[in-house]
């Protein structure tokens, strides 16, 4: 019985890391932006680009009901799609991408329940329409970043994954996102629908390229004769490591080292720096790259 308080005292702390901690405010505020830009920019203007949003706002059109406005409509369909995933897919579907469905339609209804929006902020629909992408495409790559998801067709998506062995759910889900934005042509006019159709293709290349800005790193390849002071300075300063392979110049013959690290963007300044100061005859070939695994940055 001991043992056993001991080991959940021991889970505990394991769940309470300052690594979990960052990942669950990352992933909140990706569920907040989310929410502000479905609910402030995309709802009052009718942006239908796809996903349960859209066709929240689709559905509480042609359902006149008062009470069922899109948040209100939102909130059942992610419900819905939630049931759906637990029964076909488990509990271990994903916690946070649960968590995230939940997180959203809630917040998104309680900014319908404090903040009423009658009409659009301005009368600038491309206005509108930027922080309607913009805004949704930071909270979800910062979400993607973390390995979450704001739920919803990205449930339809992993159940279509496991059951039909499907390669191209992507694709399929970007041509019923097409038809849901295509449908606000006749639901809402020619220019709210080329609007939500805009969007759609905008969104795509926003959240990959938010991806990418948050992952960006840089790797250095120096080619130096006093490899030492700046291996020192990696490992020390800079709390990294790195690769020294050997290497002979072409044209005088001569050794020399070459210095193989990657880093932060932050670090990569000083890293400059200082070989310049401790070497200022060194190459540096430096390149950025978003896609770096292993210890220090992504495990997967």
């Amino acid at each position: 019985m001991e043992m056993d308080e001991e080991a959940s005292k021991h889970g505990a702390k394991g769940l309470l890391t300052k690594e979990n901690l960052k990942t669950f405010l990352i992933i909140n505020a990706g569920v907040f932006l989310l929410s502000l830009g479905v609910y402030f920019f995309k709802f009052p203007n009718n942006f239908t680009t796809g996903g349960v949003s859209g066709l929240s706002i689709i559905l509480g059109r042609l359902i006149p009901m008062p009470w069922l406005s899109p948040a209100t409509m939102m909130w059942i369909i992610n419900m819905a799609l939630l049931a759906i995933g637990f029964i076909f897919l488990g509990r271990g579907f994903g916690v946070w991408t649960a968590y995230c469905s939940l997180a959203f339609s809630a917040e998104t209804w309680l900014m319908e329940k404090f903040f009423p929006m009658e009409s659009p902020f301005t009368h600038q629909p491309l206005l509108e329409l930027c922080f309607a992408i913009m805004l949704p495409a930071v909270g979800s790559a910062l979400l993607f970043n973390s390995g979450a998801s704001s739920g919803g067709t990205d449930i339809v998506a992993m159940i279509l994954k496991k059951y039909t062995g499907l390669d191209d759910i992507g694709k399929a889900l970007f041509v019923s996102d097409g038809l849901i934005a295509l449908s606000s042509c006749w639901l809402f006019g020619m220019e709210t629908g080329l609007f939500s159709l805009l969007g759609l293709f905008l969104k795509a290349f926003v959240v990959d390229s938010v991806i990418e800005s948050i992952n960006l790193c840089k790797f250095f390849s120096i080619v130096t004769a006093k490899p030492d002071e700046i291996c020192d300075f990696i490992i020390k300063d800079l709390n990294r490591s790195c690769t020294v392979v050997d290497a002979i110049g072409a044209y005088s013959h001569e050794g020399r080292k070459v210095v193989l690290i990657a880093c932060r963007r932050g670090e990569a300044v000083h890293l400059r720096q200082r070989c310049k100061q401790v070497d200022p005859q060194c190459f540096m070939f430096i390149t950025n790259t978003s896609e770096i695994i292993g210890k220090g940055f992504r495990s997967v």
